[in-house]
């Protein structure tokens, strides 16, 4: 295929993710899409027919992913896989994850109208339960492909009316078989909304997204002694939530000292037992970080257990680590293609890490993987009023096409 300079249609993308929103419309323009819903399963049709219509073969496998090919000179070369998601959380955004999908249509309808013939096949994809808002853990399908998870616990996985995975794939009718499941590559490629406020901030049209960051998740544990809130005199108490939030300080200023690019967040907090005339006797607040250097998060972990080595007043506390992730580094060659896409097109451009997670990251393990963000206004997103205009996905998904074309001539 002679690469040639062209431009996917704007007001075509505008139209598709226009209605791609109505599947699962919200009140405040927002959309709840929750995986394999009847609101997933209509995305899922439209989007089969829109694959269709542009004679594309389409396939599903065991997990309900969807790979929709056109197909290239040559069969035997590893395909350019191009996706992302359909999926949302309760009351989310317009843009997360269905942005992908739209761009992988115009990637195709662009080269299509043209005439042009790839030289390897490219490949839409749509992954199930990316979100995990309705059966956890997100990134479900994608951590099966790639050996994160097992196929048998993540089908017994329920919601909360008790209804598994397996079985809600059964109902939907997109359930395939596992000869369809993607595995070598080519390259993988994920447009997606920033979901932050960088690009934003700094004026910039693109982002070339080198790795998703690693991460550490803690459960912290204050323990006290109950006793009753108006005879009890202050020197005599012990009150595990006093104790808490004398912890968390001090999470806050040595944290804070360690890296400028360090994220950390305690965003569930419980109190026991959560009555105003009794003393609490128990907290317990998680505490995540995220960075992309390994030796950052160490000395985050080295920061929570001195801590705990410390006694709070008459409490005691611990620390159970629940879980982490090391970072995931994409496939540089990719990266650069993406920026150079990037300028090319005369669009501003940076490299950066992704804090949140994203299909790529377990894909990353298995094809030459690299993702492409574009602004998000007021770095929102998980929200209504989510938000990336016109021009800016178009922008995108012109660096997409870019890329793809150039990949596809690259051997």
């Amino acid at each position: 295929m002679k690469q040639q300079k062209i431009a996917i249609n704007g007001q075509q993308l505008q139209k598709t993710l226009e209605d791609f929103a109505e599947f699962g419309a919200t009140d405040r323009q927002g959309v709840t899409r929750l995986a394999l819903s009847e609101e997933d399963v209509w995305a899922r049709d439209y989007f089969r027919n829109q694959c269709e219509e542009l004679g594309l073969y389409v396939t599903v496998d065991d997990l309900g992913n969807m790979y929709s090919t056109l197909e290239g000179v040559d069969r035997n070369k590893p395909a350019i896989y191009i996706g992302s998601h359909l999926d949302s959380v309760k009351r989310g955004g317009r843009f997360d994850g269905v942005l992908g999908v739209a761009a992988g249509l115009e990637v195709i309808r662009s080269i299509v109208s043209h005439n042009l013939q790839p030289a390897c096949s490219i490949v839409i994809v749509n992954f199930t339960n990316e979100e995990g808002a309705r059966f956890e853990p997100s990134m479900m399908a994608s951590g099966v492909l790639s050996g994160k998870f097992e196929k048998e616990s993540m089908c017994k996985k329920v919601d909360t009316e008790g209804i598994s995975f397996g079985d809600a794939l059964k109902r939907t009718g997109y359930e395939g078989s596992i000869e369809h499941r993607m595995s070598e590559g080519k390259a993988f490629l994920e447009l997606h909304i920033e979901q932050g406020p960088i690009l934003e901030a700094e004026s910039l049209q693109i982002g070339a997204v080198e790795c998703v960051v690693g991460m550490v998740c803690y459960e912290i544990e204050i323990q006290g002694e109950s006793n009753h809130a108006g005879t009890t005199p202050q020197h005599m108490r012990k009150d595990a939530l006093t104790a808490a939030n004398h912890c968390m300080s001090e999470f806050h200023t040595r944290l804070s000292e360690l890296d400028e690019t360090l994220v950390y967040t305690m965003g569930r907090f419980n109190v026991y037992p959560n009555i105003h005339t009794v003393i609490p006797n128990r907290v317990v607040f998680s505490l995540e970080a995220r960075h992309q250097d390994e030796t950052v998060l160490a000395e985050v972990e080295n920061i929570i257990k001195k801590l705990m080595d410390q006694q709070q007043g008459e409490c005691t506390q611990s620390a159970e680590k629940l879980w982490s992730r090391d970072t995931v580094w994409f496939e540089s060659t990719i990266v650069q293609s993406i920026q150079k896409s990037a300028k090319t097109l005369n669009y501003t451009s940076k490299r950066m890490v992704s804090g949140a997670g994203h299909d790529a990251q377990f894909i990353a393990s298995m094809v030459p993987t690299a993702m492409i963000f574009v602004p998000s206004a007021g770095g929102k997103s998980h929200d209504e009023d989510e938000y990336t205009s016109w021009e800016e996905c178009e922008r995108g998904v012109n660096v997409l096409l870019e890329t793809v074309l150039e990949l596809s001539e690259s051997e």
